[in-house]
C-alpha cells in the first residue's frame, strides 16, 4: 500500500474555492482532474495545487449533479523531467467486502493525507445509488479523492461520510465515472453538463437559454456560475490582501479563509465570524531537532518586545501571529498589521534556520 499512496501523491490535487475545499486526482490521459460536483458547485474556475501542480486556476469543463461528479481541464505539469503516474480505473464489480482500500485525499486543507480500510458494503443505496461502504477514514476535504484498492486502480470517488458514524465513508463506484466520462467525450471535450431531469447531457452549442433541449429543465453550465464578490469584513481582508501583492483569486480557501506565500513563509488569513476575530498566521520553520532552548529563549524575547505580534509553537512549527478584531479593521489598520507581519514572517524565517538551525518547511 505504501508504494501505491507513493505513486498517486503527484497526481492526486488540492482544489479550492471561496466557499470549499475538497481533493481531485489526475485523468492524464483524458486531460481533466476529477472531482465532486459538490466540490465545485457554483464556480466556473478552481484553484488547483499538486507536486507536479502549481498553484493556478483551473476551468470547470463538465458538471454531473445526478452522480455528484465534475471535470476540471487539467493544466500543464510542471515535471521537472520526472514520470508522472497514470491513475487507473478499476472494474467496481471485482469490489468485494473485506478489500483492502485506502483513501487518498486532502482533509481539513492539509497537503496530502491517506488511510486505509476495508470494504464494509459493496451495495449502500443512497438517493438512488450504490456507493462502496468503507471504513477508511474520510474527513471534510476529502471529497473528490479517489478510493484505491491494493492493485493500484482508482475503484470509486470518496464523496461523503455518515455524521456520528464511526469510519463509515461513502465512495461512488468507479463505473458512473466512466459513464459521465463518455458522456462529456460525446460533446468534443466542450463545456457542458448532464440535465438531472432526462440525464442527457447539455454544452454549449446545444443549451437553449438557460434550458435543455431534450427535456426543457433549467439547467446551469459551469461557464454560467455567478462570479464571487465577497462582501463586509472578507471583502476589506481581499482588498488587504490584494494590495500587499497577492492574487486574492489563488489566496481563497473556502469561506472566510485566505492562504498567501511570502518570502519563505506561508501565511493562512481566519475569519471567525461569530465573534469578530480576524487571525493571521504565518507558518514559519520547523524546530531544530537539537538544542531547542536557545530558539525558545528567542522567542520569548521576541514577544515581550513585540507589540503586535506572537510567537507560538505547535507541534514543530514555529508560528507567528497576529490577531485583530473586525470592529478596528480598517483599510489603512489592516494595510499596516498585515504588510508588518508578511515582513517579519519572512525576517523570522531566515533568522531561525541561519541561526538557531530551525529546518525549512517541505517545499521551500
Amino acid at each position: 500500500m505504501q508504494q501505491i499512496i507513493e505513486q498517486y501523491r503527484s497526481i492526486v490535487i488540492q482544489l479550492a474555492t471561496p466557499y470549499s475545499t475538497g481533493t481531485g486526482f489526475l485523468l492524464r490521459e483524458e486531460g481533466v482532474i476529477v472531482t465532486n460536483y459538490h466540490v465545485v458547485q457554483d464556480n466556473r474556475d478552481v484553484v488547483v495545487e499538486g507536486t507536479a501542480m502549481p498553484r493556478q486556476l483551473a476551468k470547470v469543463v463538465f458538471s454531473d449533479p445526478r452522480y455528484d461528479l465534475a471535470f476540471i481541464a487539467a493544466p500543464a505539469l510542471a515535471t521537472n523531467g520526472v514520470q508522472v503516474p497514470v491513475a487507473l480505473l478499476g472494474a467496481t464489480r471485482q469490489v468485494a467486502i473485506g478489500d483492502g482500500v485506502v483513501a487518498i485525499g486532502h482533509p481539513f486543507g492539509l497537503k496530502f493525507s491517506a488511510t486505509q480500510g476495508i470494504v464494509s458494503s459493496v451495495e449502500h443505496l443512497q438517493d438512488g445509488l450504490p456507493y462502496i461502504q468503507h471504513d477508511a477514514a474520510l474527513n471534510p476535504g476529502n471529497s473528490g479523492g479517489p478510493l484505491v484498492n491494493s492493485l493500484g486502480e482508482v475503484i470509486g470517488i470518496n464523496t461523503f461520510i455518515v455524521n456520528g458514524g464511526d469510519s463509515m465513508g461513502f465512495s461512488l463506484p468507479v463505473r458512473y465515472l466512466a459513464e459521465s466520462l463518455e458522456l462529456w467525450r460525446a460533446g468534443g471535450g466542450q463545456v457542458g453538463t448532464r440535465c438531472e431531469n432526462c440525464g442527457q447531457a447539455v454544452f454549449e452549442r446545444t443549451v437553449e437559454d438557460g434550458y435543455c433541449p431534450n427535456c426543457g429543465a433549467h439547467i446551469e453550465l459551469p461557464s454560467e456560475a455567478e462570479v464571487y464578490e465577497p462582501a463586509g469584513i472578507a471583502r476589506t481582508i481581499e482588498e488587504i490582501l490584494g494590495k500587499c501583492g497577492h492574487d486574492i483569486r489563488l489566496a481563497r480557501r473556502g469561506p472566510n479563509v485566505w492562504e498567501v506565500r511570502n518570502g519563505s513563509a506561508s501565511i493562512n488569513v481566519s475569519y471567525y465570524e461569530p465573534n469578530g476575530l480576524i487571525a493571521g498566521d504565518a507558518i514559519l520553520c520547523d524546530l531544530p531537532k537539537a538544542n531547542i532552548q536557545p530558539v525558545y529563549e528567542y522567542l520569548l524575547r521576541q514577544n515581550h518586545e513585540m507589540e503586535t505580534l506572537s510567537f507560538s509553537v505547535r507541534g514543530q512549527e514555529i508560528v507567528l501571529s497576529l490577531v485583530i478584531f473586525d470592529r478596528y479593521l480598517t483599510l489603512d489598520t489592516g494595510m499596516k498589521h498585515f504588510r508588518y507581519l508578511f515582513e517579519r514572517a519572512d525576517f523570522y524565517d531566515n533568522v531561525l534556520v541561519e541561526r538557531f538551525g530551525a529546518g525549512w518547511k517541505e517545499g521551500v
